[in-house]
């Protein structure tokens, strides 16, 4: 994520940065550090392994390394039309900050098995997430040995609440290399730029100078899902955004996102948020 406003640099044993900017940086990408992100204000669509989720204010993710991910922000699509830019705070740590066996000792146990489950990306939820909202505003004035401590004190309080989820499914292993990132980014593009119209398989498979059945199976084995999952999972993941909006009806929502039928809206919206979409938007009306 490129920071236009930075509040701490990057010399010393982590990173933190304040970003503020139009939108989220929309690539698809993965690193080697971990990586705690708070959304302070912005909306869109959440990119993580093999899981997309609408995001809003407030949503707070923590990622082990190497795990894929992107913030695709909306630009004043219909029904959620605004000029507010994307604003937000990151940390950046290696496994070894502390040094190489720093996280072996035995009063890390918790602590370790935190960061194994951030292989799979975690969203911390509840009173938990204000919690450590406000101890990363905190983090951006601290220096020196107080980054260090407020930082341990942020994992300490994720560690002891438990209070977070698994993004990605289980056993989910990022399969890609980091040559294949360009290819995967121009198909994350497309796909989000165009899920509104009928999307070609040999346009997409072209993209990434492949045939369509060797795209296919190119993509299920980078993104454990198939490509019409995926193509299912974004325009679910954007009528989501429009419901919880409630400025568009159900079908008006099932039009904007690309749907042809209200039977295939319905199915698939079931299928991936496991209930209605009229029951959805209701439950965030009240």
């Amino acid at each position: 994520m490129r920071a236009l406003k930075k509040s701490v640099s990057s010399l010393g044993s982590f990173t933190v940065q304040e970003y503020e900017g139009p939108v989220f940086d929309p690539n698809w990408h993965f690193h080697p550090e971990y990586q705690l992100f708070c959304v302070l204000a912005g909306s869109g669509t959440r990119f993580i392994g093999d899981s997309i989720r609408p995001f809003l204010p407030g949503d707070m993710v923590f990622l082990g390394p190497d795990v894929p991910h992107l913030w695709r922000s909306d630009t004043g699509s219909p029904g959620r039309e605004t000029t507010e830019a994307a604003r937000g705070i990151v940390i950046y740590f290696s496994g070894n900050f502390l040094g190489k066996e720093f996280f072996e000792k035995q009063e890390m146990v918790l602590l370790r098995q935190l960061l194994e489950n951030a292989g799979q990306g975690l969203e911390i939820r509840g009173r938990t997430r204000e919690l450590v909202a406000g101890k990363m505003r905190e983090l951006t004035g601290r220096e020196d040995f107080a980054r260090v401590l407020v930082l341990l004190d942020i994992l300490h309080t994720v560690v002891l609440s438990g209070d977070y989820e698994l993004i990605c499914s289980r056993g989910y292993v990022n399969a890609c290399k980091p040559s294949e990132t360009e290819r995967m980014r121009k198909v994350h593009e497309y796909v989000t730029g165009h899920f509104q119209e009928e999307i070609s398989l040999e346009k997409v498979a072209a993209l990434t100078s492949m045939a369509p059945s060797a795209f296919c199976r190119y993509f299920r084995a980078r993104a454990n899902k198939t490509f019409s999952g995926f193509v299912s999972e974004v325009r679910i993941g954007h009528a989501c955004r429009l419901l919880i909006g409630g400025n568009l009806s159900v079908t008006q929502v099932a039009c904007a996102c690309g749907f042809r039928t209200m039977s295939s809206f319905n199915r698939q919206f079931k299928a991936i948020v496991h209930e209605s979409p009229l029951r959805y938007q209701r439950r965030f009306a009240q």
